[in-house]
């Protein structure tokens, strides 16, 4: 049996503490309605405010960094997408017994990315291809060397194999392990990137997809934006696509047998951390990974790579 394995230590973040942030910190602001977004997600929590601004404030550590990295990079990046992205506007600082960045952005309107909605749409998968394309055409020249391509620059997917293998092992019973065990072993072998590094998500799924009027319209949730192997975006056709729309989405972007199989990989790794960590307390999150883990796993045969 799966269950939660962290003990919750984030910081307590109700509406008085948000006003208060806003209106010192913000005074142009001060006073505009707050509205909590539910569900936000498991790395901020979102208010809306006003009509046109959001609050999103880091619930841990590892979410820290996310206000002040999209604050720098989307405002380069968005003019050369093809859906909305969101357009940061200030980020604030600690305060209150808040300890870490937040920031305010834009208010993107729309409705979260459905499978029902939008999975066997080929037109929707073609679209993120598109998108995916454009980033990755983005120039790296302005990334100055030395720390800060060093922050942006992804790590390899055999940096998450021992922890994957542990959660194999946990939730063998929920899935099969030695079709995780065959694929995993699989992604690994896949040849890496060889070409030059280029932009990628890094969270590319469902929840960061917005949509209205039934098609895609933004790209949200930048806070895994990064330098290199393009493969993790390759997330989205397995918590997204039916196998049709998967099929035309890499026709699309032209992706390889081994970077479809590092892809694989990723979506594996990721929704088994995901899983691990959430299935027990949060039934959306065990809904989007475990279709994340069976679709890698049924995707194709596992040949052909080398």
């Amino acid at each position: 049996m799966v269950t939660a394995r962290t003990t919750d230590t984030r910081p307590q973040i109700d509406e008085a503490l948000v006003r208060r942030l806003v209106d010192t910190q913000f005074p142009q602001w001060a006073g505009l309605a707050l509205k909590l977004l539910d569900p936000a997600g498991s790395d901020h929590v979102i208010y809306r405010l006003g009509e046109e601004l959001s609050v999103r404030l880091p619930r841990h550590p590892g979410a820290i960094g996310q206000a002040r990295k999209e604050f720098q990079w989307l405002p380069q990046l968005a003019p050369h997408l093809p859906l909305a992205v969101p357009v940061p506007v200030g980020v604030g600082g600690p305060g209150f017994g808040y300890p870490w960045p937040w920031a305010v952005s834009r208010w993107l309107d729309g409705e979260v990315a459905t499978v029902d909605a939008l999975g066997d749409s080929s037109k929707a998968a073609i679209e993120l291809a598109q998108f995916l394309a454009a980033l990755q055409r983005f120039t790296l020249e302005d990334i100055p060397a030395g720390d800060t391509r060093e922050a942006l620059t992804g790590r390899p997917l055999s940096d998450r194999d021992r922890a994957t293998r542990v959660a194999i092992d946990e939730v063998d019973g929920v899935f099969d392990k030695t079709a995780m065990t065959e694929l995993w072993n699989a992604a690994l072998s896949a040849p890496g990137w060889d070409r030059s590094p280029v932009w990628f998500h890094g969270d590319f799924h469902t929840g960061n997809l917005l949509t209205s009027n039934g098609c895609l319209s933004a790209v949200i949730d930048f806070g895994g934006l990064g330098i290199g192997d393009p493969a993790c975006d390759l997330m989205i056709a397995f918590t997204l696509m039916t196998a049709n729309s998967r099929a035309a989405f890499r026709d699309a972007l032209g992706v390889d047998d081994a970077t479809w199989m590092r892809g694989r990989g990723w979506a594996l790794a990721t929704g088994l951390n995901a899983y691990t960590s959430y299935a027990a307390v949060n039934p959306r999150v065990a809904a989007q990974t475990t279709r994340q883990i069976t679709q890698a796993l049924t995707d194709q045969p596992i040949t052909g790579i080398m």
